[in-house]
């Protein structure tokens, strides 16, 4: 009976993010024409209207736990943990800017989302070296260019029983390059919501976002890169243990 509501609720749940996304379609194909500082801005806040009222019709409310120390006129790289398809909207509501995500290129071949998707995010082929070369430099340029930039460090979706995967290197390597600091946020529940490997559990509910304290990269070098990211997981991980065992977060 579970898995048969489960199978209810997400198939109601893709039906309104897809009559969402062509509700907004012409407004996506309109600001797509204008010069792209100008533009992204305003695809991006159709972004985070499409996933406003996707969440809100599908009664999943974004509790976001701002921290005060997240300058909104500053540039960060944003990083979570990534165990749900309900982690970008989630991340989407929850930042302080506008940012430039790292995306796979295999979204792109949806028909009309992936022609959104293109237009949003910094795609990258795993599986090719230049491809991988390539999208560091694109998150380099958009961070010199003053803009934010998300990755989720595991790579691909946490499907384990671990708090955290290994992360990979990329995120580290250009903070201490281009000396932008880590913003970390911790999605507390959303593997719980909607899981990776039992989609048919789905449910509704109060999505916690930690916006953790921010790490800046001007103790580390190019050569203890794996200290400073060792240093963020830790502090990921400890607080993910932490916060999934505290009653007071509501």
């Amino acid at each position: 009976m579970r898995k048969i509501a489960g199978a209810i609720y997400l198939f109601y749940s893709l039906s309104v993010f897809f009559a969402v996304m062509f509700l907004l379609l012409p407004f996506f194909l309109l600001f797509s024409l204008l010069p792209s500082k100008i533009s992204y801005p305003l695809l991006f806040s159709c972004i985070r209207l499409w996933s406003w009222i996707t969440m809100t019709f599908i009664f999943i409310k974004i509790n976001t736990h701002k921290n005060p120390n997240w300058d909104k006129n500053k540039s960060y790289i944003y990083i979570g943990n990534h165990g749900s398809y309900l982690d970008s909207p989630a991340v989407i509501l929850s930042t302080p800017s506008i940012f430039k995500p790292l995306g796979k290129i295999e979204m792109a071949k949806f028909p009309v989302f992936g022609w959104i998707y293109k237009k949003m995010v910094i795609m990258v082929d795993r599986k090719d070296k230049e491809s991988r070369a390539a999208s560091v430099a694109a998150l380099k340029a958009e961070l010199n260019a003053g803009m934010s930039i998300l990755l989720f460090p595991e790579g691909t979706m946490n499907t384990s029983e671990l708090m955290l995967k290994d992360f990979y290197d990329g995120a580290f390597k250009i903070s201490i390059e281009t000396q932008t600091p880590i913003a970390p946020m911790l999605l507390l529940n959303a593997k719980k919501m909607l899981p990776r490997k039992q989609p048919l559990m789905f449910s509704p509910g109060v999505l916690q976002v930690i916006c953790a304290d921010i790490i800046s990269p001007e103790n580390y070098t190019m050569d203890n890169v794996e200290a400073y990211k060792q240093a963020v997981f830790n502090a990921m991980n400890n607080q993910l243990i932490q916060f999934q065992h505290d009653d007071k977060i509501d």
